[in-house]
């Protein structure tokens, strides 16, 4: 199991220097990856400031050189693709080849879609991350592509350059399980962002959807399962014995929670200071 800090891209953590700087000492702490969420308002439980979750990745990448980094997750329905294409290729080369893409179809809670006259319904957007990742991903084959949907055409399009990474930048997809349609379409990529519909994910429910993942994928090739949660303040024993459990039952990214509701930045930065969790 490797670990990440998780933040949002609002509030305390909206300021791209302060950012670049907590993944710095993120890394020199020993964490393995730093993944930050993608909004475009935040108005609970006032309205915040709030980031280009892009242009703070940039600033977290030139400030480090191994850990992993990525939006979790970027509703692709939001985007342009080919926008997020070019975008995620730049990080991509930016980073040296550290670059993650979580996707999904996000929400309208507090009106990313609906403010600026966007279809806010689910179907829609889901519709939409279906189209939006065979765009992403012909596009960054570096050949001639064209793609004609319900939502995207493109017409002979070439984007050169093409990722670091080869055959392409891993693309985790956000499922709460066990909402079946979200789980299969993350079996078709590199990972699932996951998350339980109705509560708390438990281990069990890890092996349960790993099950399901691997009855809807073709070949070998490795696959990522993340899970956000907090530690530090468990009794070490009992925090070691979940951790335990979750590395069993398949999960490999333990995402630390850290923001605001959490404790102040202050406590949030020494938590991270203390370097992810030893089971």
């Amino acid at each position: 199991m490797r670990f990440a800090i998780y933040t949002p891209n609002f509030g305390s953590y909206s300021d791209p220097r302060a950012m670049a700087e907590m993944a710095r000492e993120a890394e020199g702490a020993g964490w393995d990856g730093f993944f930050v969420w993608d909004h475009m308002f935040w108005n609970w439980p006032e309205t915040q400031s709030v980031a280009d979750p892009w242009i703070l990745l940039a600033a977290m990448a030139s400030a480090t050189q191994r850990i992993t980094l990525g939006p979790l997750i970027t509703p692709l329905a939001r985007h342009r693709p080919w926008n997020l294409a070019r975008e995620a290729v730049t990080l991509d080369h930016l980073s040296g080849g550290r670059l993650v893409l979580g996707v999904g179809i996000g929400g309208d809670w507090f009106g990313d879609y609906s403010t600026f006259g966007e279809p806010a319904d689910d179907k829609t957007h889901a519709e939409m991350l279906e189209e939006g990742l065979d765009v992403l991903v012909g596009l960054w084959s570096g050949e001639p592509f064209s793609y004609s949907g319900r939502y995207y055409h493109v017409k002979d399009a070439r984007f050169v350059p093409g990722p670091v990474q080869q055959p392409r930048i891993p693309i985790w997809v956000a499922a709460r399980w066990p909402n079946m349609r979200p789980v299969r379409r993350a079996a078709r990529w590199d990972g699932i962002v996951a998350e339980r519909r109705d509560g708390t994910l438990t281990a069990g429910d890890v092996k349960e959807m790993l099950a399901y993942i691997r009855s809807n994928r073709t070949g070998y090739a490795p696959f990522d399962v993340t899970y956000c949660g907090e530690t530090v303040g468990l009794d070490p024993g009992d925090e070691a014995a979940m951790l335990s459990a979750y590395a069993e039952a398949g999960v490999t990214w333990w995402l630390e929670n850290i923001q605001d509701q959490r404790g102040t930045p202050t406590q949030m930065r020494q938590r991270i200071r203390q370097g992810p969790p030893r089971f």
